[in-house]
């Protein structure tokens, strides 16, 4: 979410914020991942990618971009769907299920870009005083100066007077969905309701469920396969770390932490993303083979993790993290937010672990301080005081969860008087699953949920979605009111 509203005594610089119609990153992860795709292809995968800008202040207790989509909107009073875009560049409006519900309620749809992130930073230099001013918090007042201008940029091409208000709904995706939910927390009267899709709303200082999670949606045959490349790596690293590291394709990773942490992601965003079988299939066969598990896990690694979802081996190089004029700068910023504010530290559990036991505590601390210098500590608890943790106290918030989405145990699971939640169980339902559909790669327009093990119960939760919106739309202030 992106703030505008009048907070005229709130100090800092104002300057030009680029504001696009952003697309989602394909996900939340340590470090954001980009995968390519064909924008000529009909229909596109945007719903458009026309960029606008507006001015907005660098500190409210950054220039930012945003996207619109009208097409929808035939009604002037009609709704506007605020798109919360997170932990990375937004390029466009994305054309997921998200546009079959703006088309039956005949919404506008608009999505800011998150401050510092793609084209809506303040500063050329992200160094750590520099990036002082990212924090969720510095966002989601941002999302409250955006809703107002955005507010009365209808009202003026409209023709209408200031005090004159159409109904808003706010959405968001992982990072994101926790955003969404928060802003219905703090800006109540801003927003008619919220859908916190794979919401991540719990600060996790020692997040050992997200490898647990792995384990369970691997399952015991691929789980155990996981667990025997960890070892047999662990093994190779302490008696010839380059050849194993090149092996992968990273041997330009340094830091043995830095390497680990890059070959549980790759197991873990298969997953999160939905496609189980591209890693799973492979391990297995190897198996019954004989084949190397560690030879197939690293050519899954180089195809599958790096060229088909775009992921850069240089974003697990804590000397890389360090620049600070980067050429892609998400993985510097999200690491801030995770060391300065909520940590979501994806440690290996002491027992039955399956990433190797050097991905703990003290190298995510020491990642930390070696990128951002002493000082930048995440106060977990102080983060879940201001926001409330999975005790949120807020009300009209729709929580989504996909059953194998290792960062599920830090969303909303179980449903509150007023805030439902619904975990969408199939086999390949992963992060974000309701928006997306499954598997997140190639794009699936409209988030068609085809190709899910279990359509029906992707579309019962889309049900359940549709209904608490069309309830607190009705619910929600006359389209006129002041405040």
């Amino acid at each position: 979410m992106v703030s505008r509203a009048g907070f005229a005594s709130l100090l800092g610089a104002s300057f030009l914020l680029l504001l696009l119609r952003s697309a989602e990153p394909l996900g939340f992860n340590h470090r954001p991942t980009t995968a390519g795709d064909e924008l000529s292809a009909a229909p596109s995968r945007y719903l458009t990618r026309e960029e606008r800008w507006m001015s907005q202040r660098l500190d409210h207790f950054s220039p930012t971009r945003y996207f619109e989509f009208l097409d929808y909107h035939d009604d002037p009073t009609g709704p506007v769907f605020l798109r919360i875009c997170g932990e990375s560049s937004c390029d466009g409006l994305p054309n997921d299920y998200l546009a079959v519900i703006a088309k039956k309620f005949g919404a506008a749809v608009v999505t800011p870009e998150h401050r510092y992130y793609g084209k809506s930073s303040p500063f050329d230099s992200l160094t750590t005083d520099n990036l002082r001013f990212l924090s969720s918090k510095q966002a989601l007042f941002d999302l409250a100066v955006f809703r107002q201008y955005y507010q009365e940029k209808l009202n003026s091409q409209y023709n209408r007077s200031a005090g004159f208000d159409n109904p808003w709904f706010v959405f968001g995706v992982s990072y994101s969905g926790a955003l969404s939910a928060w802003f219905r927390l703090k800006f109540p009267h801003l927003t008619c309701g919220s859908l916190a899709s794979s919401g991540v709303v719990l600060a996790v200082y020692n997040f050992t469920d997200f490898d647990k999670q792995v384990g369970v949606s691997a399952g015991p045959e691929c789980k155990a396969a996981l667990q025997e490349i960890t070892r047999l790596v662990d093994e190779q690293l302490r008696s010839d770390s380059h050849s194993v590291k090149a092996l992968f394709g990273a041997d330009s990773l340094k830091n043995d932490g830095d390497f680990l942490f890059l070959l549980a992601d790759a197991a873990a965003t298969t997953f999160q993303y939905g496609n189980p079988d591209a890693l799973c299939s492979p391990l297995a066969n190897a198996k019954k083979k004989g084949e190397s598990l560690v030879e197939t896990y690293a050519h899954f690694v180089k195809d599958y993790f790096v060229k088909k979802l775009g992921t850069t081996v240089s974003s697990y190089d804590q000397e890389y993290l360090k620049e600070t004029t980067p050429d892609d700068s998400s993985s510097r910023l999200w690491w801030f937010q995770v060391c300065s504010e909520v940590a979501y530290f994806q440690v290996a559990p002491k027992n039955d672990s399956v990433r190797s036991a050097q991905v703990n505590t003290r190298y995510n601390l020491d990642l930390c301080k070696n990128v951002y210098g002493e000082g930048v500590y995440p106060d977990v608890f102080m983060t879940n005081l201001y926001y409330g943790g999975t005790s949120i106290a807020a009300s009209k918030i729709v929580f989504t969860n996909g059953s194998q989405d290792p960062w599920r145990h830090a969303s909303k699971q179980k449903s509150s008087e007023d805030m439902p939640s619904y975990i969408i169980k199939c086999s390949n339902c992963g992060h974000g699953t309701d928006l997306r559909g499954c598997p997140q790669l190639p794009f699936r327009i409209e988030g068609d949920s085809s190709n899910c093990t279990s359509p029906e119960a992707v579309n019962i939760v889309r049900k359940q979605i549709v209904k608490n919106i069309d309830l607190w739309l009705s619910q929600c202030h006359e389209p006129t009111r002041t405040w």
